[in-house]
């Protein structure tokens, strides 16, 4: 009697249970920061996480059960082209990102996008948006604002707005500078350029994501360009990113090694270098970016135009044969997207040409004549891809365009990059472990690019988070019938509210633009 009257009285002074907007209960916790997953409750208030353990006596408006599935935090997408579709109204949900796993990507890379970040900036917060948002400054369309499509060096004053413009751009909120120093304008930059307007970023703990010039042996060759970034991040005391890491075609194909090694030597000396990647064998870019030599586009699409169709013609031709051959054959491109006639999309460039009964590089010029293309280039080992992969520095991400379900055949990574990375490499080939795989996606770029509460499960984190089971995640996309949602990832929250549950999107728009927090 006695034990029963004191615990009694102990249950009477007791404080009443915890209450949560949201209740996760029976989960695998796999926290983003690399380590093996544990089996706790994850309870939610508001826009946060509140609590992570054993919650069994906590009350909530909704209550899930994980059944021993996976709680993971929402993946980041470190490079992603969706910036114009979610200011689309019919995309600005994100479908296609929210179900990979991704509830936050980072639009303006390869030096592309707005130079006015405000504006941008104001429209995703007026319209409403899936998935968070953040922000690069574009190092290309700033040189094109200021410069045009000259390919001749800057002189000081067009330095200094060329850096004005980029400090603008991180008071905006950016997250740093992103250049593509493989397409024009950016390739007319040299080094020097880049570090002056990379400087404008560093008070702001800014990160430079690259493009790099060469990713095989177009101009100075894939090492030397990964060379560069290191060179930026040196000279300029900001955060360096090699971005959708890899060793183009043949001529390439095992420089994988020497650069990790290079980029391990930086880092051993002190130098922030991080890299991302996506895990597909096919690249994706458009036909002049792919085949035609720089020197053509100097001065834009009309005076390229000029001397296809004038006397450098066969010059061009020429540069456009050997780039063919850079990137393994004919065969090895495919036509993803070209207005000018639908029909060849999905058809390889070989094919084309045989057709019509003239050479691949004339063929190309041929359609370049009639309109822009968009190409899946087939040129990469599985070796160097994995090799990449297991580095400790390499983030996720997918490169990949949001368009309109059935419009061309983009290439599959922009439905599938981050599922395929789950199923292919950690399931199938266990070529990384998933907690690691997870930390790519989530705490690691987190750090990288300054997102303070992002990319973990921990009480104060914000309430970005999966629910899935991993034998069911899979990449449906493929490179002949790309527009497919990803599957598997059956419960998403965005900033605590709920964009797809059980399976099915909800109309919630909870995504925000996301601001560095370490400035």
């Amino acid at each position: 009697m006695l034990t029963v009257v004191g615990w009694t009285a102990v249950r009477a002074g007791q404080a009443p249970p915890e209450a949560f907007d949201i209740l996760i209960r029976g989960a695998r916790v796999l926290d983003g920061t690399g380590n093996p997953w544990y089996r706790a409750d994850v309870g939610v208030r508001g826009n946060r996480i509140a609590a992570v353990g054993s919650l069994d006596q906590a009350e909530a408006a909704t209550i899930v059960d994980a059944k021993d599935r996976y709680v993971t935090p929402g993946f980041i997408d470190v490079h992603s082209h969706a910036g114009p579709g979610l200011l689309t109204g019919p995309l600005r949900h994100g479908q296609p990102v929210l179900a990979q796993g991704i509830t936050t990507v980072f639009v303006n890379p390869d030096g592309g996008g707005p130079v006015d970040l405000r504006t941008q900036r104001a429209a995703y917060e007026k319209q409403g948006i899936g998935p968070n948002v953040g922000l690069f400054v574009p190092h290309g369309s700033i040189r094109q604002q200021v410069m045009g499509m000259s390919d001749r060096d800057p002189d000081a004053s067009e330095v200094a707005k060329m850096a004005e413009l980029a400090r603008q751009g991180m008071l905006a909120g950016a997250l740093g500078l992103s250049s593509g120093l493989y397409y024009a304008p950016g390739s007319y930059s040299k080094t020097a350029e880049v570090v002056a307007i990379a400087k404008a970023t560093a008070p702001f703990g800014g990160v430079y994501s690259s493009h790099i010039r060469d990713e095989a042996d177009y101009t100075v060759g894939v090492v030397a360009a990964v060379d560069e970034v290191i060179a930026v991040a040196e000279q300029a005391g900001v955060i360096g990113v090699v971005s959708h890491m890899k060793a183009l075609g043949p001529g390439s194909w095992g420089l994988s090694k020497t650069l990790v090694e290079h980029i391990e030597a930086a880092r051993a000396r002190g130098v922030q270098v991080f890299a991302d990647h996506y895990a597909y064998e096919a690249s994706g870019t458009g036909i002049v970016g792919a085949l035609m030599p720089r020197s053509a586009q100097v001065g834009g699409r009309d005076a390229m135009m000029k001397r296809i169709r004038g006397e450098l013609r066969e010059e061009i031709r020429e540069a456009v044969k050997t780039n063919i051959a850079r990137r393994g054959g004919a065969d090895t491109l495919m036509v993803s997207r070209y207005a000018a006639d639908p029909s060849f999309e999905g058809q390889r460039l070989s094919e084309l040409a045989a057709r019509a009964g003239v050479p691949p590089d004339e063929y190309a010029l041929q359609m370049l004549e009639k309109g822009d293309a968009s190409l899946v280039s087939f040129n990469m080992s599985e070796d160097d891809i994995e090799h990449i992969m297991r580095q400790p520095w390499t983030m996720t991400c997918t490169d990949g365009d949001l368009v309109p379900m059935g419009q061309g055949k983009p290439h599959p990574r922009a439905y599938g990059a981050f599922p395929r990375k789950l199923k292919r490499y950690v399931r199938e080939r266990g070529a990384i472990g998933l907690a690691d795989a997870i930390r790519t996606m989530t705490s690691l770029p987190a750090t990288v690019f300054g997102l303070k509460d992002r990319g973990q499960i921990r009480a104060g984190a914000y309430a970005d988070l999966l629910i899935f089971d991993l034998d069911q995640v899979n990449d449906a996309a493929t490179f002949q019938d790309p527009h497919q949602l990803a599957e598997g990832m059956t419960d998403i929250l965005v900033n605590g509210r709920w964009t797809r549950r059980d399976g099915q999107f909800t109309a919630t728009l909870a995504g925000r633009v996301l601001v560095p927090e370490r400035r």
